[in-house]
């Protein structure tokens, strides 16, 4: 079995997924995790664990760790509508990132302009058992996380 810490993307107050207010996500359909609200200004989103850019949207992006544990990357609800406004990249799909590396500068207030929810959903892709996601400290008890902080434990 191998143990993967997840950290947090962006700073901002850490949510159980439980409380996204979309049922995809707070559901675990696409697998499970933990989210950031973050702060209304211009962020840098960074690589939540070192790995392989597996896939890269302007909106989203997925980390394959080199135990084959795959990490999404959701910035804010329905920003696919967007088509890409407020979002830029840094790196290219194919590349090896270290976590904490800047993978896509978000630009919050565009999101929040647009009338869309700019939470960062992070979930271990395909994970369908919730015990072996463990939260970190900062998402059960709903405190204000760091970008590079311990957001979950994942096992595999």
């Amino acid at each position: 079995m191998s143990t993967t810490s997840v950290h947090a993307p962006v700073s901002g107050r850490a949510v159980a997924l439980g409380d996204v207010p979309d049922p995809v996500f707070a559901q675990g359909m696409v697998g499970y995790g933990a989210a950031v609200d973050p702060p209304r200004e211009v962020i840098n989103a960074v690589a939540p664990v070192s790995g392989r850019v597996l896939k890269l949207m302007p909106h989203a992006y997925i980390i394959m760790t080199s135990e084959n544990v795959g990490v999404l990357v959701h910035l804010g609800l329905d920003t696919v509508a967007l088509q890409g406004a407020g979002f830029s990249a840094h790196v290219s799909e194919g590349d090896t990132v270290t976590a904490g590396q800047t993978i896509i500068t978000y630009d919050v207030p565009s999101v929040v302009a647009a009338g869309l929810n700019p939470i960062v959903p992070v979930v271990v892709m395909d994970e369908r058992e919730p015990g072996n996601v463990a939260v970190g400290d900062d998402v059960a008890n709903g405190a204000e996380i760091a970008a590079g902080s311990l957001l979950f434990t994942a096992n595999k």
